[in-house]
């Protein structure tokens, strides 16, 4: 599927159809803040709002729901619920750092996995995580059913992968702090100013 480009979101939303926007705040140990998901149409996949730049895209981050709402109705669109989900990625980089002595939070790793390959759709950067294979699709069903404790050792290699793949490109995805006021980006060296 072709990137969704943010034109086009908005365009689509005037129209009457158009992709639901949502805020998403994420709560990480290298970097936190609220982003704008795009709900797939159809059998479309769900992706995190990217913004085009000159030689790379750009994820505008929000320190807080209401500046992302203000955003968005600002390009005349609405956000499809005023409820916000919250990734708790602290959690699930305190079981990368020690996996064997910690109990998988699964829906922590579940939220984490979704959200880092919705991430990369938006970036256009789906070569940063691993590719997705047989291992993978097991290793999700089982956390999907909350079988983690039943992961064999390559399924749980697999998760370690991908999820410590996903949080490098978190932490190092370049932002454009809220971006309708001034742009203060950090270009993808770590933490936004102000977050």
């Amino acid at each position: 599927m072709a990137k969704i480009e943010m034109a086009d979101v908005f365009a689509a939303g005037q129209r009457g159809g158009g992709d639901s926007l949502y805020a998403y705040r994420v709560r990480g140990l290298g970097r936190s803040g609220v982003v704008l998901w795009i709900g797939g149409r159809g059998d479309d996949p769900d992706q995190v709002l990217a913004l085009p730049g000159a030689d790379h895209c750009r994820v505008p981050v929000f320190m807080t729901v209401r500046q992302a709402r203000v955003y968005v109705s600002r390009k005349g669109r609405r956000l499809a619920t005023s409820e916000t989900d919250t990734l708790e990625l602290v959690r699930v980089q305190h079981w990368l750092k020690d996996p064997s002595r910690r109990r998988v939070p699964p829906g922590a790793v579940l939220d984490a996995w979704n959200f880092f390959e919705d991430l990369a759709r938006g970036l256009g950067e789906v070569h940063r995580l691993p590719q997705q294979s047989a291992v993978h699709n097991s290793t999700y069903e089982k956390l999907f059913g909350d079988e983690c404790a039943a992961w064999t050792p390559d399924e749980q290699r697999a998760v370690l992968e991908l999820l410590t793949a996903g949080v490098e490109l978190w932490n190092s995805c370049p932002v454009i702090v809220k971006p309708f006021s001034s742009i203060a980006s950090d270009g993808g060296r770590g933490t936004p100013r102000g977050l």
